[in-house]
């Protein structure tokens, strides 16, 4: 077998789990409930690329207001900028967060 396979978690129970972790990508898949989300912290990348897959995704960055995002959107944050991402809906949020290049990358 060529390929390497990953495989998501499935549901709806809070997952932050970092799929693949290499020195190209940093791949991390998030699932929230309402009233979940990540502590706040700065982007440790070059290039944060967020794509929203389920649910509505609340977002601060920087100093800026909360903006939320519907499924099918993707957002790109740059470096060391503060971000603040929660779920304050009912609905469940699911996340794909990717790093390029890796935080790792020289």
């Amino acid at each position: 077998m060529i390929e390497q396979i990953f495989t998501l978690t499935q549901g709806d129970q809070k997952t932050v789990e970092k799929v693949l972790m290499d020195e190209n990508i940093h791949y991390v898949h998030m699932i929230f409930n309402k009233g979940e989300g990540m502590p706040e912290h700065f982007a440790n990348a070059k290039n944060i690329y967020m794509t929203v897959i389920r649910g509505l995704l609340s977002i601060g960055l920087d100093e800026q207001e909360i903006h939320e995002y519907s499924a099918g959107t993707m957002l790109k944050i740059p470096f060391n900028t503060k971000m603040n991402v929660r779920n304050l809906h009912d609905a469940t949020l699911e996340l794909i967060v990717v790093k390029a290049p890796s935080p790792e990358a020289k």
